[in-house]
């Protein structure tokens, strides 16, 4: 029998990989696609996702939207965030950019950590780091931000300039600086030592993707 075999499904923050080789090539487990009516996350307790609330607006994520396995945005994660006085708490959000989008979640892909957006939340800090899915095609030669179209990555920003408000009230949240993959890499690392800080190092052998 495989020495990677699970008998029961792993929790998908606690018993995964961060990645093949982080903080550049992470893995991201899917939470929401480009095609969801509601805003799904992962239930911290089960590992299984729960409906967060129905989307307020009309607007869809542009993404596909997720979590870096083994992450945590505490105090080295706001250290890095100007303005934010704490992490949120919760799993490295990251959004994951392909020429083909998942239409189900709750699937694991691989990723190539190409930058990242500046978000505060209630003064918590609440990044999202931008990835290209590995092997993509289309957007295999994004290494950064400053290569993404301008239009595109307008909607992103746009997207979570507003996706907590409902329509006629003020968003909550503050959307800083557009940061490119330096910067990114630094953010993925201080998560990672968020967590281990946290949680421990876990499992020797935590669950990888083949």
């Amino acid at each position: 029998m495989s020495e990677d075999y699970y008998r029961w499904r792993p929790h998908p923050w606690h018993g995964l990989e961060t990645g093949p080789n982080p903080p550049f090539l992470i893995h991201a487990f899917i939470e929401i696609t480009p095609f969801d009516l509601f805003k799904y996350e992962v239930d911290k307790t089960s590992g299984y996702l729960k409906v967060d609330r129905p989307n307020p607006t009309s607007a869809l994520c542009p993404v596909m939207y997720g979590f870096i396995p083994r992450t945590y945005c505490s105090a080295r994660v706001a250290k890095l965030a100007q303005g934010a006085t704490v992490g949120d708490e919760d799993p490295l959000d990251v959004c994951v950019i392909s020429e083909r989008n998942l239409n189900k979640s709750e699937v694991v892909v691989s990723a190539r950590v190409i930058g990242g957006l500046q978000l505060i939340d209630a003064g918590e800090a609440d990044d999202k780091i931008f990835a290209v899915i590995k092997d993509d095609s289309v957007w295999s030669h994004v290494i950064d931000t400053a290569q993404m179209p301008e239009s595109f990555l307008n909607r992103i920003v746009h997207y979570f300039s507003t996706y907590k408000a409902s329509p006629g009230q003020k968003p909550t949240t503050e959307v800083g600086k557009v940061y490119g993959r330096d910067h990114a890499e630094r953010v993925v690392s201080a998560a990672m030592e968020d967590y281990l800080t946290t949680f421990g190092a876990g499992p020797s052998r935590p669950l990888g993707m083949g």
